[in-house]
Protein backbone atom coordinates (compact mmCIF):
# COMPACT_ATOMS: atom_id res chain seq x y z
CA UNK A 1 0.00 0.00 0.00
CA UNK A 2 2.31 2.76 1.32
CA UNK A 3 5.94 2.52 1.54
CA UNK A 4 5.90 3.85 4.85
CA UNK A 5 7.95 2.47 7.66
CA UNK A 6 6.38 1.99 11.16
CA UNK A 7 6.94 3.36 13.92
CA UNK A 8 8.37 1.31 16.52
CA UNK A 9 9.23 2.35 20.06
CA UNK A 10 13.02 3.23 18.97
CA UNK A 11 11.79 5.51 16.65
CA UNK A 12 11.31 9.36 18.03
CA UNK A 13 7.69 10.73 18.04
CA UNK A 14 6.80 13.33 15.48
CA UNK A 15 6.70 16.76 16.94
CA UNK A 16 3.95 18.62 16.97
CA UNK A 17 4.89 20.46 13.88
CA UNK A 18 4.88 17.39 12.04
CA UNK A 19 1.90 16.09 13.44
CA UNK A 20 0.23 18.67 11.93
CA UNK A 21 2.18 19.08 8.64
CA UNK A 22 1.36 15.90 7.21
CA UNK A 23 -2.28 16.47 6.90
CA UNK A 24 -1.80 20.00 5.13
CA UNK A 25 0.66 18.24 3.11
CA UNK A 26 -1.23 15.79 1.67
CA UNK A 27 -4.24 18.43 1.16
CA UNK A 28 -1.40 20.20 -1.18
CA UNK A 29 -0.36 17.13 -2.92
CA UNK A 30 -3.97 15.91 -3.52
CA UNK A 31 -4.76 19.69 -5.33
CA UNK A 32 -1.38 18.98 -7.37
CA UNK A 33 -3.14 16.00 -9.02
CA UNK A 34 -4.74 17.59 -11.72
CA UNK A 35 -1.16 18.91 -12.90
CA UNK A 36 -1.42 14.91 -14.05
CA UNK A 37 -1.05 14.83 -18.03
CA UNK A 38 -5.06 13.26 -19.00
CA UNK A 39 -7.00 13.96 -21.91
CA UNK A 40 -11.16 14.30 -21.77
CA UNK A 41 -13.51 16.20 -23.57
CA UNK A 42 -15.70 16.13 -20.38
CA UNK A 43 -15.07 16.56 -16.47
CA UNK A 44 -14.05 13.56 -15.35
CA UNK A 45 -11.27 13.64 -12.50
CA UNK A 46 -12.43 13.40 -9.35
CA UNK A 47 -11.27 17.01 -7.10
CA UNK A 48 -8.57 14.98 -5.28
CA UNK A 49 -7.70 18.03 -2.87
CA UNK A 50 -11.12 17.75 -1.46
CA UNK A 51 -11.32 14.14 -1.16
CA UNK A 52 -8.36 14.09 0.89
CA UNK A 53 -9.50 17.34 2.85
CA UNK A 54 -12.72 15.40 3.41
CA UNK A 55 -10.60 12.27 4.14
CA UNK A 56 -8.59 14.53 7.32
CA UNK A 57 -11.49 16.23 8.29
CA UNK A 58 -13.82 12.97 8.58
CA UNK A 59 -11.01 11.30 10.27
CA UNK A 60 -9.96 13.41 12.69
CA UNK A 61 -12.62 15.91 13.34
CA UNK A 62 -11.14 19.05 15.69
CA UNK A 63 -7.59 18.37 13.41
CA UNK A 64 -8.10 21.77 11.94
CA UNK A 65 -10.26 25.17 12.66
CA UNK A 66 -13.07 26.09 10.66
CA UNK A 67 -10.79 28.76 8.72
CA UNK A 68 -8.04 26.09 7.40
CA UNK A 69 -10.57 25.90 3.73
CA UNK A 70 -9.33 29.36 3.20
CA UNK A 71 -5.57 29.08 2.76
CA UNK A 72 -6.36 25.21 1.55
CA UNK A 73 -9.10 26.34 -1.04
CA UNK A 74 -6.44 28.91 -2.27
CA UNK A 75 -3.74 26.51 -3.12
CA UNK A 76 -6.51 24.37 -4.70
CA UNK A 77 -7.60 27.50 -6.80
CA UNK A 78 -4.23 28.05 -7.91
CA UNK A 79 -3.50 24.87 -9.74
CA UNK A 80 -7.32 23.98 -10.73
CA UNK A 81 -8.05 26.18 -13.18
CA UNK A 82 -11.43 27.27 -11.33
CA UNK A 83 -11.69 31.13 -10.68
CA UNK A 84 -9.75 32.36 -7.69
CA UNK A 85 -12.29 31.92 -4.19
CA UNK A 86 -14.33 29.16 -5.22
CA UNK A 87 -12.21 26.29 -4.08
CA UNK A 88 -12.07 28.69 -0.54
CA UNK A 89 -15.96 29.54 -0.26
CA UNK A 90 -16.50 25.61 -0.65
CA UNK A 91 -13.89 24.43 1.62
CA UNK A 92 -14.90 26.90 3.99
CA UNK A 93 -18.42 26.06 3.78
CA UNK A 94 -18.07 22.66 3.92
CA UNK A 95 -16.19 23.23 6.98
CA UNK A 96 -18.82 25.13 8.53
CA UNK A 97 -21.47 22.24 7.67
CA UNK A 98 -19.13 19.05 8.92
CA UNK A 99 -18.99 21.27 11.85
CA UNK A 100 -22.49 21.73 12.41
CA UNK A 101 -23.20 18.16 11.58
CA UNK A 102 -20.31 17.32 14.36
CA UNK A 103 -22.39 19.16 17.02
CA UNK A 104 -25.17 17.54 16.14
CA UNK A 105 -24.32 13.98 15.36
CA UNK A 106 -21.30 13.47 17.61
CA UNK A 107 -21.12 9.31 15.97
CA UNK A 108 -21.14 8.42 12.26
CA UNK A 109 -19.60 5.08 10.81
CA UNK A 110 -17.80 4.71 7.69
CA UNK A 111 -20.68 4.56 5.53
CA UNK A 112 -22.42 7.62 6.60
CA UNK A 113 -19.27 9.22 6.29
CA UNK A 114 -18.99 8.03 2.69
CA UNK A 115 -22.76 9.11 1.84
CA UNK A 116 -21.62 12.22 3.54
CA UNK A 117 -18.64 12.95 1.20
CA UNK A 118 -20.38 11.79 -1.55
CA UNK A 119 -22.71 14.65 -1.14
CA UNK A 120 -20.59 17.13 0.05
CA UNK A 121 -18.38 16.62 -3.22
CA UNK A 122 -21.62 16.80 -5.72
CA UNK A 123 -22.70 20.20 -4.15
CA UNK A 124 -19.27 21.45 -4.49
CA UNK A 125 -18.68 20.40 -7.94
CA UNK A 126 -22.47 21.73 -8.86
CA UNK A 127 -21.21 25.03 -6.97
CA UNK A 128 -17.98 25.18 -8.74
CA UNK A 129 -19.89 24.49 -12.01
CA UNK A 130 -22.10 27.28 -10.87
CA UNK A 131 -19.58 29.67 -10.68
CA UNK A 132 -17.68 28.73 -13.75
CA UNK A 133 -20.81 29.68 -15.70
CA UNK A 134 -21.10 32.73 -14.12
CA UNK A 135 -17.33 33.80 -15.66
CA UNK A 136 -18.14 32.40 -19.15
CA UNK A 137 -18.00 28.93 -19.08
CA UNK A 138 -20.61 26.80 -20.75
CA UNK A 139 -20.67 23.27 -19.47
CA UNK A 140 -24.21 21.24 -18.96
CA UNK A 141 -25.05 20.11 -15.62
CA UNK A 142 -24.97 16.62 -16.63
CA UNK A 143 -21.31 16.30 -17.71
CA UNK A 144 -20.33 16.86 -14.04
CA UNK A 145 -22.28 13.18 -13.52
CA UNK A 146 -19.43 10.89 -14.33
CA UNK A 147 -16.50 13.06 -11.98
CA UNK A 148 -19.15 12.65 -9.01
CA UNK A 149 -19.96 9.45 -9.47
CA UNK A 150 -15.99 8.41 -9.76
CA UNK A 151 -15.48 10.98 -6.91
CA UNK A 152 -17.48 9.06 -4.46
CA UNK A 153 -16.47 5.69 -5.83
CA UNK A 154 -13.01 6.48 -4.66
CA UNK A 155 -13.23 8.23 -1.44
CA UNK A 156 -13.00 5.53 0.43
CA UNK A 157 -9.87 4.54 -1.04
CA UNK A 158 -8.94 8.11 0.02
CA UNK A 159 -9.73 7.69 3.14
CA UNK A 160 -7.55 4.70 3.97
CA UNK A 161 -4.92 6.77 3.05
CA UNK A 162 -5.61 9.66 5.08
CA UNK A 163 -6.25 6.64 7.55
CA UNK A 164 -2.80 5.43 6.55
CA UNK A 165 -0.83 8.75 7.06
CA UNK A 166 -2.64 9.13 10.35
CA UNK A 167 -1.16 5.49 11.48
CA UNK A 168 2.61 6.78 10.61
CA UNK A 169 2.43 10.62 11.83
CA UNK A 170 1.10 9.35 15.43
CA UNK A 171 2.15 6.24 16.88
CA UNK A 172 0.27 4.71 19.50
Amino acid sequence: MLPLKRRTQFTPPPTALEAQLVPVISTMAGSLAVLAPTIATEPLMPPFGLMVFLGWRLLRGNIWPLWMGLPLGLWDDLFSGQPIGTAMCGWTAIMLVLDNLDRRTPFRDHRQDWVLAGLLMGGYLLFALVIARITGGNTSPLAIVPQVLLSALLFPLVARLCAALDRWRSPR
